[in-house]
């Protein structure tokens, strides 16, 4: 990419997209174009195409999707694989009609078989079954990686795909019906300690930023207990003195209740550094050198440490104050034992990731109590 280089970063409002649009201006380019959800709808092919013709961008970070924790993909599967797929295909069959000069098109660790070796290699990819919850979602993703590597093939576009791992930071989603884990946590936890504290005003601060089901900080005290609850975050001493209006001997500590066994594996990246890296590879890698000289098909973005969601939850717990009972719904689906990437591939191209766990998290908990995100 040059510095002049007209640059269309599809998704720029999202966590990954608004973190390659400053990662790209940190690094000096600065000739954007953008279009929100409003005014272009990316699953409507004439409308992308009307776009693509009118702009004509130089380079494309295909970042939108429709994305969301294993609730939202195993509740709305359908969506996931139409939107995701009409998105995808409608963008990279555009960037080759107007002749975009190279394009990265983002996916997603889930593209790996459910019992694939650990760590995942990029070779990995399509040797056997997908986790069930989120097969619709890894489908679509696949379908693009797949994609861009046979219009490599059949025209020579320079279109590349790169897989990041668990992706976390600022601008990510923090509804709890469709989060991913850790943005989850981190509000589930912070409610917690709300009511620990029994800091009414910061439980109405936070639903009044950010409704749950339509329930904001307006309501009684009453129903948003009930809402809380409904997501595993439980005060039942209060909950009693509510109902009685009398104080109560020995009051229980809050809990929240957790989906799964917490026993599966999970690595994270924080978003910076991953669009460091779609960075580093889009002025770095060219397709003719990843499908040939390297014979891969993508290139997966990680840290290549994990740890299971219960150590996970520990550690946002300490950052977050939570001082509660942690407990888990085992009756709930895990997803995918392990999902630790080997990220041999992307050191071999000489970049590594910055940011530590723990003091990512704390980042974030901060920017979220300041800011909503």
């Amino acid at each position: 990419m040059e510095k002049e280089s007209k640059i269309y970063i599809a998704g720029h409002n999202g966590m990954v997209g608004s973190a390659i649009h400053r990662n790209l201006i940190q690094k000096g380019y600065s000739n954007f174009v953008f279009r929100t959800f409003g005014e272009l709808d990316l699953t409507r092919q004439e409308d992308v195409d009307a776009f693509f013709e009118k702009e004509r961008p130089d380079n494309v970070f295909l970042a939108a999707a429709k994305v969301g924790g294993i609730v939202a993909n195993n509740t709305y599967r359908a969506q996931f694989i139409y939107e995701n797929l009409m998105i995808q295909n409608n963008i990279i069959h555009a960037s080759y009609k107007y002749n975009v000069k190279k394009l990265l098109f983002l996916g997603s660790s889930c593209i790996y078989p459910k019992n694939a070796p650990q760590p995942l290699k990029e070779e990995y990819l399509l040797t056997g079954l997908l986790e069930e919850t989120n097969e619709p979602y890894a489908i679509a993703k696949i379908a693009g990686i797949k994609m861009c590597e046979n219009y490599f093939r059949q025209y020579g576009s320079n279109f590349i795909s790169v897989m990041p791992t668990n992706l976390y930071g600022q601008n990510d989603n923090y509804d709890l019906e469709k989060s991913h884990v850790l943005p989850a946590l981190i509000r589930k936890m912070h409610l917690g300690k709300s009511l620990e504290q029994n800091d009414w005003q910061a439980i109405r601060h936070d639903l009044n930023k950010l409704p749950i089901e339509g329930i904001s900080g307006q309501k009684t005290e009453e129903e948003l207990l009930g809402i809380l609850e409904k997501y595993g975050i439980k005060d039942e001493s209060l909950r009693l003195r509510l109902r009685l209006s009398a104080p109560q001997p020995q009051p229980e500590p809050p809990s929240i209740l957790l989906w799964g066994t917490g026993n599966v594996f999970r690595e994270f990246l924080h978003v910076d550094d991953m669009a460091d890296a779609c960075v580093y590879i889009m002025e770095n890698v060219e397709a003719e050198k990843l499908y040939k000289a390297l014979n891969q098909t993508h290139i997966n973005i990680g840290t290549g440490n994990d740890m299971t969601i219960k150590e996970l939850a520990e550690l946002v717990k300490k950052i977050v104050g939570f001082r509660g009972n942690l407990t888990w719904d085992s009756t709930k689906p895990d997803g995918t034992a392990k999902k630790q990437l080997d990220v041999s591939l992307l050191n071999s191209l000489k970049w590594k990731p910055n940011l530590k766990l723990e003091a990512g998290i704390n980042a974030v908990y901060k920017n979220y109590i300041q800011k909503g995100n």
